[in-house]
């Protein structure tokens, strides 16, 4: 099973990150999003950790896929990302300070610069989860801390996405996320 979410709020041409004061990506500009709690859903998961850290409360965000990745060779993990499109006039004043870190809106053309090193791993899935496409696994391999592949795979929808729905006690072990 996927232990994480991960969610980026959409605002025009914008998008709201949160630079991290913590690991993992410290320092460096990601979306929200946080650690699957006991009995929880990841779309449940996602909608209590948007609204914890940035107190923008949501009823729903649009399921964008999985990203997954396997670090030298060894450690695997994964998160279900999310997507939701605020209305273009919505109130949200940055920057905010917050126990995670500061949040700002950070315009499109600037996330997906390819010069820009304070971005996590975004320029790689970002601009597919924007088309409305989907969803997919986006596939990462890391060694030695840097990106050494990376893979977007079409995840088929009632099979490998509907996983998303059961509270994490109830999933079976040895499938797809478990």
């Amino acid at each position: 099973m996927l232990k994480y979410t991960i969610g980026f709020l959409k605002r025009k041409d914008e998008i709201l990150l949160l630079n991290r004061e913590k690991p993992s990506w410290m320092g460096c500009w990601n979306g929200v999003g946080g650690k699957i709690a006991e009995n929880e859903t990841p779309d449940q998961c996602i909608l209590r950790e948007i609204g914890e850290e940035t107190g923008i409360i949501l009823s729903d965000m649009e399921f964008k896929g999985i990203v997954t990745w396997r670090v030298d060779g060894e450690e695997e993990g994964g998160m279900y990302a999310f997507l939701a499109e605020l209305p273009a006039d919505f109130p949200y004043p940055t920057p905010v300070k917050t126990d995670e870190g500061i949040l700002d809106w950070k315009k499109l053309n600037w996330i997906l610069h390819p010069d820009n090193a304070g971005i996590a791993n975004l320029q790689y899935f970002l601009p597919t989860m924007l088309k409305g496409e989907g969803p997919y696994e986006y596939h990462f391999v890391y060694e030695k801390g840097r990106v050494a592949g990376f893979q977007t795979k079409s995840l088929e929808k009632g099979r490998d996405a509907d996983v998303r729905f059961l509270p994490a006690d109830t999933r079976k072990a040895g499938g797809r996320d478990g």
